[in-house]
């Protein structure tokens, strides 16, 4: 078959598509997917780079989510047949012409979706949905979501308006901040201005998903309100940050952090579901709407991870197989 093949830790002219082995036979709880289409994702882009490895057992290629066909299925596996369209969550290998998934990670995609777009959406459904679980986002909280016009902020939008909070966003650009806007932002502010003093002026936030990491630290528990929630699911702007604890106790805060990738194979397959209960029926219904998408071959890949590093994108890039 062919995959997507890296020749060392860096830019994305390390990554090509090249023959490699077939893969083995699915075990006995997994199944083989045709893969249709990945979707590209941040944690990709850390991967390649050499800061982010699968965990020990995993697929060393790159892509975290895949749509396509069953092509296979294991000894034990009895809900899953030859030929059903899918959705498949991994720890890695998405970004190949088939890959091998534990079952309870592969569920249908939602009703009237077609296997392209819904190639970029289980990743972003399943963080944000454990992430907003976590952090008890509730009807009639204020929701910040930092990076409101990519992938995540896209989906956790639109998402938290479906759940009856109110939703404030961050974005670079003119045309981003409308676009959350269109999303049901009822306020989008440029994080190049003061944002913290705009989402002072919002009156805070009980729950903010970030994906920027330490950079925002400080000033993500300065908006925070009290009993507010801070769910960290990204670093791009670091690892290392203070905090004033002081600060956070008189709030009765509280600060999460979690990995999708890193959990037990039961706790991405109860996830899965979740989201194949929670979320796919607000899809279905146009509650949730497919975000922006950018559909590349995925022997552009290169230019697709150039793409998704710039900031310049909107919504999802998706990388098709044929």
């Amino acid at each position: 078959m062919y995959a997507v093949t890296q020749t060392a830790a860096g830019g994305p002219d390390t990554l090509t598509w090249d023959q490699v082995p077939d893969p083995t036979p699915p075990g006995p709880d997994e199944v083989l997917v045709k893969v249709a289409a990945a979707g590209v994702n941040r944690a990709d882009l850390l991967q390649r780079q050499g800061h982010y490895p699968p965990p020990a057992g995993a697929s060393t290629t790159i892509g975290l989510e895949c749509s396509g066909t069953i092509a296979a299925v294991g000894d034990k596996v009895t809900d899953q047949q030859i030929g059903e369209p899918c959705v498949a969550l991994l720890s890695g290998g998405g970004y190949a012409e088939y890959a091998v998934v534990p079952a309870g990670q592969v569920i249908p995609p939602p009703e009237g979706v077609d296997l392209v777009s819904a190639g970029g959406l289980l990743e972003v459904a399943a963080t944000v949905l454990s992430m907003t679980e976590l952090a008890q986002l509730a009807a009639g909280d204020t929701f910040l979501v930092h990076g409101g016009a990519g992938g995540i902020g896209s989906f956790a939008i639109q998402y938290g308006v479906a759940l009856g909070a109110r939703v404030i966003t961050t974005a670079g650009s003119a045309e981003k901040l409308a676009y959350c806007r269109e999303l049901g932002a009822a306020a989008a502010i440029d994080y190049h201005t003061d944002w913290v003093e705009a989402v002072k002026a919002e009156g805070g936030a009980d729950v903010i998903l970030d994906v920027v990491g330490a950079k925002y630290l400080r000033s993500n528990l300065e908006v925070l309100r009290p009993d507010g929630r801070l769910a960290i699911i990204g670093f791009q702007g670091g690892t290392k940050g203070e905090i004033d604890l002081g600060a956070l106790l008189a709030k009765r805060g509280s600060v999460i952090a979690a990995s999708l990738r890193s959990r037990p194979v039961e706790q991405k397959a109860a996830i899965c579901e979740a989201v194949r209960e929670t979320v796919w029926p607000l899809v279905s219904a146009g509650r949730i709407t497919i975000p922006a998408e950018t559909r590349m071959p995925i022997t552009e890949v290169v230019e697709a991870h150039r793409r998704l590093e710039s900031g310049d994108n909107t919504g999802k890039i998706i990388l098709t197989v044929d």
